[in-house]
């Protein structure tokens, strides 16, 4: 149905809970190293905790819309909030930004999932589940982290520099000598309304519709080439990347 409570319900997090307990266990048992996709319950940020306290080989990341949007605030019918595992309560997310800030979580990923817009039924049984963020990933979590007390550091660690050495991409992630020059021209203090008419994305449907974000991304560079002036974008340079180095 349309009811984004029945939605909720139906992805517990007791469910996410169980299997991320189930993965630590194997972990332990096997001493392998495991990652946590995607992480939303907070619940189970104390035997995350408790696991790296340990030894055990893990690592987690979340995504912007954990972090950003909450259950609360999505009407009934618009499965354009829809994703897997579920978008939770505003105390819930308040215990997610406490997992960053101490470490437990290391890291934000994209998880970019789009979709047309006939995917996106009004039943939130059936609709796409997926959220695209890629575009508006960065602003959207600058704007909800300054609100928090962060700085610009905090969500470089968490959205460049902690993604690139989880895969193992040494020459990305920073901008230092030997790596690419890889980054994003950003203007902290700008603001803007998501418009979805005015999105990159080539399915232009988005949570974020109507919000007015902080962080206006200028210019976009990729190993020394502007690829992106204030929305205008070159031809596509993207090059296989292949893994130099392993996380153990």
């Amino acid at each position: 149905g349309g009811a984004y409570a029945d939605f909720l319900a139906s992805r517990p997090r007791d469910a996410e809970n169980t299997a991320i307990e189930n993965l630590i266990n194997q972990a332990r048992r096997l001493n392998a190293r495991v990652h946590v996709l995607h992480l939303s319950s907070s619940d189970a940020l104390a035997p995350i905790a408790a696991a790296k306290a340990e030894g055990v080989k893990i690592t987690v990341e979340s995504c912007p819309h954990f972090l950003t949007l909450t259950a609360e605030e999505i009407p009934d019918g618009a499965t354009e909030f829809k994703c897997c595992p579920p978008i939770r309560e505003a105390s819930n997310q308040d215990a997610l930004w406490q997992g960053l800030a101490d470490g437990t979580i290391d890291c934000i990923v994209s998880d970019h999932s789009p979709s047309t817009a006939d995917l996106k039924t009004p039943d939130f049984a059936s609709a796409w589940g997926g959220i695209s963020s890629l575009q508006l990933g960065l602003p959207a979590i600058w704007t909800e982290a300054r609100r928090r007390g962060f700085d610009l550091t905090d969500v470089v660690r968490w959205m460049s520099e902690a993604p690139a050495r989880l895969a193992g991409l040494d020459r990305k992630g920073a901008i230092e000598a030997g790596r690419d020059a890889d980054f994003a021209v950003l203007a902290p203090e700008a603001t803007f309304t998501v418009d979805p008419a005015e999105l990159q994305h080539r399915n232009r449907i988005t949570a974020y519709a109507g919000r007015t974000l902080s962080g206006v991304v200028t210019s976009t560079w990729l190993r020394g080439e502007k690829i992106a002036d204030h929305g205008t974008l070159a031809e596509p340079s993207g090059r296989l990347l292949e893994r130099r180095s392993r996380q153990v």
